[in-house]
């Protein structure tokens, strides 16, 4: 990008560590822009995750920044004294009263200073003095917040900071001050970007996969921590994604239903934008015959957002009626969802199916593994706009998928959704396209010309392509209803582009 405008893209636990969706995503933004210099920020747990997968030359910088560990030696300063410990005393008391109370203010405040002494160093100390502890005791207590019935203890004061110091880490994060800054979820990606827009002027580009918040939601539901910890903690993403959607200079949700959270939670409509995920027709191309043994496919990561034990039960219900049915599972075990996979196969032993069930691990071709299907799954509790779906429809194959996130927006009428953790209506209607040869074809063949028409690579791409420039500062080619390729290389940049084929 010229005038000294590049892109600082900011993850959290995926791109360039992790495989699955929006990593597939981020790589795919990267190398569809070849003419636009990355600089990629990846929040990690130790900072010694292995990079898995190979980057681009346009990615001209990549740093791994651990929220857990030891601070880093910088942060190891004294604590604040005198009116600097007052001010922070203050700010801090109005901090924890806005996560507890919603109609309390003052989150964007504090964390604006928060930032200030982040990148000083001093937030990690001020945060963890004793007289803070104190402090958020006394205010956990206070007549009329939920807590004070809960009797919080000091080892819960002592959970609740060290998640906390953990999760402000990313505010000490610099982004380069001529970049535009890009966080590819809300939550704590977010935070490197808040604190370069209010201390830098960055210009700040939001992207949501799945919705953030609900996860954590569902996250906590079975977290251990007590109560009096789980309200603060929840209560800091909710002001979070809040303020994220109130500061980004414009939201890019992957479909209408993430949109409608966005809105809800502050956002202003005129600043967001649905740019839907896209795939490439030729990378996954009709699949041809289906298996000659009837087989339903699944393709994703073995995590517990996943909800494979629906599929698992669901699938059950189905050999009931259909004994020479499989289910092949295609998607790697992330660190940490080892216990979850053993769980699954315990359940599949339980209802007697294991026979019938394959972990099939990464593939490399992913196209092989919506080939090996008759009909292709989706048992998820939480998606944004998944790629499993719309390259399955882009190989010709049909779907039953959980209607979460944007699965309705991209399956349309291509294909079958159902509501999720019931696998007896799983069941059922997988078995209904299992039963008619026909159908299924039918609903193979739209849900290809659904991806050509709609979710395709380019569209995708080029969406991205215009908002940066236009965040830089930079002309943009009006986009017009209709508009096509050949419209748009009128622009002089975009016949550069084409010249050296970036654009194809």
């Amino acid at each position: 990008m010229s005038h000294g405008r590049h892109v600082t893209m900011l993850t959290e636990g995926t791109y360039p560590h992790v495989h699955g969706g929006v990593s597939t995503w981020c790589d795919q933004l990267v190398r569809g822009m070849p003419e636009v210099d990355f600089n990629v920020i990846a929040l990690t747990g130790s900072g010694r995750e292995p990079v898995t997968w190979e980057l681009p030359r346009n990615v001209y910088r990549h740093t791994s920044f651990p929220l857990w560990g030891p601070p880093p030696s910088r942060t190891r300063r004294s604590a604040l004294r005198g009116k600097a410990h007052r001010r922070f005393a203050d700010l801090y008391e109005t901090f924890l009263l806005s996560l507890l109370d919603p109609a309390h203010d003052g989150f964007s405040e504090a964390l604006g200073e928060f930032a200030r002494l982040a990148r000083a160093g001093r937030l990690t100390p001020a945060l963890r003095s004793e007289s803070v502890l104190r402090l958020l005791m006394d205010v956990w207590t206070r007549p009329g917040l939920a807590t004070a019935p809960a009797e919080p203890t000091i080892h819960d004061a002592l959970t609740a900071t060290d998640l906390l110091e953990h999760a402000l880490r990313p505010l000490s994060v610099r982004i380069p001050p001529d970049s535009v800054a890009h966080a590819v979820s809300s939550g704590l990606a977010t935070l490197p970007a808040l604190a370069a827009k209010r201390l830098d002027q960055v210009p700040f580009l939001l992207t949501e996969h799945g919705i953030y918040l609900r996860e954590r939601y569902l996250g906590y539901r079975t977290a251990a921590q007590r109560w009096p910890v789980k309200a603060l903690m929840l209560g800091f993403y909710r002001e979070l994604n809040s303020e994220g959607y109130r500061q980004a200079d414009l939201i890019t949700p992957v479909n209408q239903y993430n949109r409608r959270w966005e809105e809800r939670g502050g956002a202003d409509a005129e600043r967001i934008r649905t740019v839907y995920n896209g795939v490439d027709p030729h990378a996954f191309p009709e699949a041809g015959p289906e298996p000659e043994v009837p087989t339903l496919s699944w393709c994703g990561r073995i995590d517990p957002i996943k909800d494979l034990e629906t599929l698992i039960r669901a699938y059950a219900f189905m050999r009931r009626e259909l004994p020479a049915l499989r289910l092949r599972l295609f998607g790697p075990v992330p660190a940490g969802c080892e216990e979850y996979r053993l769980r699954l196969e315990k359940l599949a032993a339980e209802l007697g199916v294991g026979d019938g069930i394959s972990y099939e691990g990464r593939i490399d071709e992913v196209a092989k593994a919506y080939a090996a299907g008759s009909v292709v799954m989706l048992s998820s509790i939480s998606e944004g706009f998944p790629f499993s779906i719309i390259e399955a429809m882009s190989c010709g194959r049909t779907t039953v998928s959980t209607d979460v996130g944007g699965v309705r927006e991209a399956v349309g009428d291509t294909g079958l959704v159902v509501p999720p953790r019931e696998p007896e209506t799983m069941a059922r209607a997988t078995l209904a396209l299992l039963r008619d040869d026909e159908r299924r074809a039918e609903l193979g063949r739209m849900s290809r010309k659904r991806v050509v028409e709609k979710f395709t690579l380019h569209q995708s791409v080029d969406g991205f392509r215009h908002i940066y420039r236009e965040l830089a500062g930079q002309p943009v080619l009006p986009v017009r209803a209709g508009d096509d390729w050949t419209q748009r290389l009128a622009d002089p940049w975009y016949r550069e582009l084409a010249a050296d084929g970036s654009l194809w």
